[in-house]
């Protein structure tokens, strides 16, 4: 099952880099039931696939238990490079008294109460509440953000024409998914076999009980689409303690922000179809033609505010009439965010899709899609719902059916509605107590972001096409690249996260990948302090070992056989059945290797051109990146303790390292 490592970083708070193909097929129609489908047909559904969306769902197989005997050695490998010899005598030593003791214990338990519970997976219901329970604001903590591609065709790119294809094309893609009709998301390891129409007709008639087998008959792997349902009419609501996922699928209107301002109008008919794309153009035109300015005190501060806080507010709201119009932001489809300036670079980009000025977004929902004055687009999305993989796919069906088969055109004349009365436009009663909340939330949010900084470099000397030459995994060397930059720039290694999907399992979440490891160490110190003892053949050696064992972490890691989410639910039972907290759980290299200095997650698709996240710690960097075919791109983040320019320099530097030895070229001291 090796390439089935679909690695769709997508980790507990990640995101992506830009495109260059996604490495995956999917079974069912074609794209696009446009042209040949009808007119009707084409303006409702996106795709009409002849194998029904969740067909694979209930013979998914289940997210495996790893043996604690194997987790304990993982995590004994994972330690190694970031511990002295003494702190890792003690850390081996309580490794050895949990697991012949407590932790085998807990292991039976977590093990037998799996068996209990079938239709899921042991990780599920943790991580859920790690995500809910959480009280940091969501606003960089949690939510990423990755932006579309300009549309090829440039006078597309006008706010309002693209701003109407792709909400038409989002509305088309869940009508497609409610009917059945989006194909099921499938990892192919042999096309020509099961990407077929005839395997399509035989396993459309194999009973879902038993479908999954018939798939992996022929190499296909199907993924799991559990978390699909909460793409539409879904929010995150603060509760004190825990907050709790809301999702109502009747509702049909939209939510629309423009200068902190909230409208809402129906984008589906008493029938449930989605309204002609004149019409969508028409009222959002009107909403563009509104000169309201913003609220002195915009509701939408609130959303960046930590979860209890929040929490007390939204009652506040609820107990001074503000049920209903809350109610609307709430249940809407999704929220479409319209803002009122050009995107100047790409590090203007990556702040505004990721943060904003906090006016214009409603960061609870289970999406924002972000349209800027002039084209540029993209999704910021809430994460404890899930792990990105339905909003990967979701983003890049839009993509393509909004560029290929779009709504409208430029030239396109909006219909001929009474806008005024379709569009609502939202108004909350505020109280003193709730404009000092937005006040004091406004405050907290513009000092925080006031910290965060964003670079980015692309390296253009040579991508996946040239390291694939030599035999190494373009994702190795990408975080090889990582550890040598550190390394020269702070003397250190330290604890790294990159995110690896498990969606090959029934609600299968993230395991992590741990890419510190001896080998890259060993590698990274011969680079930047051993040139001179190493020959060229001896750092090339150096490098294929890194591959080599990146690629066997990253499919155990595909394949739930990491460390990280074993310990973590291990430790939660132990919570939850009232034990103390375990001894190994106290150790300080535990909170260390938890202490995620280089948090990275990367992804390449078509539909991408950026992708960012903030740091997971203060005093991290945050590293969205992508090997394409022939460039490398990075997008960092970090606070002041860290410092990203200067971190890019030596990413750099690393690579251009790293491509002289494999060119055969000095490298440049």
């Amino acid at each position: 099952m090796g390439p089935l490592v679909v690695r769709l970083r997508l980790g507990p708070r990640p995101l992506w880099m830009p495109g260059g193909g996604c490495g995956r097929r999917r079974l069912g129609a074609g794209a696009g039931a446009g042209a040949g489908a009808g007119a009707e047909a084409g303006r409702q559904y996106l795709q009409r696939s002849v194998v029904p969306t969740l067909h694979f769902q209930p013979s998914l197989p289940r997210l495996p238990i790893p043996k604690l005997e194997d987790t304990m050695k993982r995590y004994l490998s994972a330690q190694r490079p970031l511990l002295d010899d003494s702190q890792f005598r003690r850390t081996e030593q309580l490794c050895r008294t949990f697991e012949s003791g407590l932790g085998k214990e807990l292991h039976a338990q977590l093990v037998a109460k799996d068996k209990q519970n079938k239709h899921t997976s042991y990780i599920s219901g943790p991580w859920f509440d790690m995500y809910l329970s959480a009280r940091d604001s969501i606003v960089l903590n949690f939510n990423p953000f990755m932006s579309f591609n300009p549309d090829p065709k440039p006078d597309y790119n006008d706010q309002l024409t693209r701003a109407t294809n792709l909400t038409v094309s989002v509305m088309r893609f869940m009508k497609s998914l409610r009917a059945g009709l989006l194909e099921p998301e499938v990892f192919h390891l042999n096309p020509a076999k099961s990407n077929t129409d005839a395997f399509k007709r035989i396993i459309r008639l194999v009973p879902s009980s038993l479908a999954w087998y018939g798939a992996y008959m022929v190499n296909a792997y199907p993924l799991d689409m559990s978390q699909y349902f909460r793409l539409f009419n879904s929010t995150r609501l603060p509760k004190p303690g825990r907050d709790e996922l809301f999702t109502n699928d009747k509702e049909k209107h939209l939510l629309v922000l423009r200068n902190g301002n909230f409208y809402v109008f129906d984008v589906l008919d008493q029938d449930g179809n989605i309204l002609k794309a004149t019409e969508v153009h028409a009222h959002l035109k009107y909403i563009l033609s509104d000169n309201s300015p913003t609220p002195e005190f915009p509701l939408a501060y609130l959303t960046t505010e930590n979860r209890d806080t929040w929490a007390g507010l939204r009652q506040e709201l609820l107990n001074n009439g503000n049920e209903e119009v809350l109610s609307k932001a709430d249940s809407a489809v999704f929220c479409l965010c319209l803002d009122d300036f050009p995107i100047t670079d790409l590090v203007h980009l990556s702040h505004t899709m990721l943060h904003g000025d906090g006016v214009n977004r409603w960061f609870d929902k289970s999406f924002n899609l972000i349209v800027a004055k002039d084209g540029n687009a993209a999704i910021n999305f809430e994460h404890s719902w899930g792990d990105g993989v339905a909003v990967l796919r979701v983003f890049n069906d839009v993509f393509k059916d909004s560029t290929q088969t779009p709504a409208i055109t430029p030239q396109a004349q909006p219909a001929p509605v009474d806008s005024s009365r379709a569009v609502q436009k939202l108004n909350f009663r505020l109280n003193d107590t709730l404009k000092a909340g937005i006040a004091r939330a406004k405050e907290k949010f513009d000092s925080t972001m006031q910290t965060l900084t964003i670079d980015f470099i692309q390296f253009q000397r040579g991508g996946k096409e040239f390291l694939k030459k030599h035999k190494l995994s373009p994702d190795a060397v990408a975080q090889l690249s990582f550890q040598m930059a550190f390394l020269r720039q702070y003397g250190q290694t330290v604890a790294t996260y990159e995110s690896c999907s498990t969606a090959a399992f029934k609600h299968g979440r993230t395991e992590t990948v741990r890419p510190a490891s001896v080998f890259t160490k060993k590698c990274s110190e011969a680079f930047v302090r051993g040139l001179s003892q190493n020959s060229t053949d001896q750092l090339k050696e150096m490098m294929a070992q890194c591959s080599k064992y990146h690629n066997q972490l990253t499919k155990e890691a595909a394949m739930g056989q990491g460390f990280d989410r074993h310990l973590f639910a291990l430790r939660y039972l132990a919570a939850a059945e009232g034990h103390k907290l375990p001894e190994f759980y106290q150790d300080p290299a535990y909170a260390q290797i938890n202490h995620n200095i280089l948090s990275t997650s990367t992804l390449s698709s078509p539909a991408v051109n950026l992708g960012g996240f903030a740091p997971v710690v203060p005093d991290g960097f945050g590293i969205g990146y992508g090997v394409h075919d022939d460039w490398i791109g990075c997008n960092v983040s970090s606070y002041p303790a860290r410092n990203v320019t200067e971190f890019l320099q030596c990413v750099n530097k690393a690579l251009g390292d790293i491509f002289d030895v494999l060119e055969g070229q000095p490298v440049k001291s």
